[in-house]
């Protein structure tokens, strides 16, 4: 998972490098590395909408936010068998069935601006991504050490989430898309409170 490099008040950037094009990811997980700042929204590294209503940044959105959910939901599925922490599996199992949920709405939104679903971020180390390589490495973890895995991944996907979510509000163009970009941010950022709000010592084990 490549580190937010910056913060809400360049969320428009951050919204447009993300949107509009991303690159294989090299060793380091510098900023420069990935070709920032971005070039402009019309990348082939995206489909265009065959739908009126949509435009780039919603297609994109919806093509950054897929792929993002799906590598989160084996980390909470993972969780009961990981660790023993009853925190950490019931938060792990109320957000695998509410992330489902979400991602069921947004291939159907996808399907909808007439965009094939396929992973085109596919080896690509994006912000707020769990790689294949972690997802290997965290869930052969065990307890005090999935927790910490837990906590700092999907507390990472979800901030990313929430400022994605932000961004498309702003830039998209189709009403559903953006409407439901309003309930997958607050829904992400109800559950990264949730996270960052329970006491350190129970979210790390004991």
């Amino acid at each position: 998972m490549k580190p937010a490099t910056v913060g809400l008040p360049v969320l428009a950037v951050l919204t447009l490098l993300l949107l509009a094009r991303c690159v294989a990811a090299p060793s380091s997980h510098s900023a420069a590395g990935h070709g920032w700042p971005p070039v402009a929204a019309t990348s082939q590294s995206q489909a265009a909408p065959t739908s009126a209503t949509y435009n780039a940044t919603d297609v994109a959105w919806l093509q950054l936010i897929i792929p993002m959910t799906r590598q989160a939901l084996p980390v909470f599925d993972a969780a009961p068998r990981r660790t023993s922490n009853p925190l950490i599996v019931q938060l792990a199992a109320q957000m695998g069935n509410e992330h489902r949920a979400q991602l069921r709405t947004l291939q159907s939104l996808l399907r909808r601006a007439g965009v094939p679903d396929v992973n085109m971020h596919a080896g690509h180390n994006m912000p707020g991504m769990v790689t294949i390589a972690e997802l290997g490495d965290g869930t052969r973890t065990k307890d005090a050490a999935f927790d910490r895995f837990f906590t700092e991944h999907i507390g990472e996907y979800l901030r990313q989430s929430v400022s994605l979510a932000e961004g498309v509000q702003g830039a998209g163009a189709d009403r559903d898309t953006k409407a439901f970009a309003v309930t997958v941010g607050r829904a992400r950022a109800a559950d990264l409170d949730r996270l960052t709000g329970a006491p350190k010592a129970t979210l790390v084990g004991r």
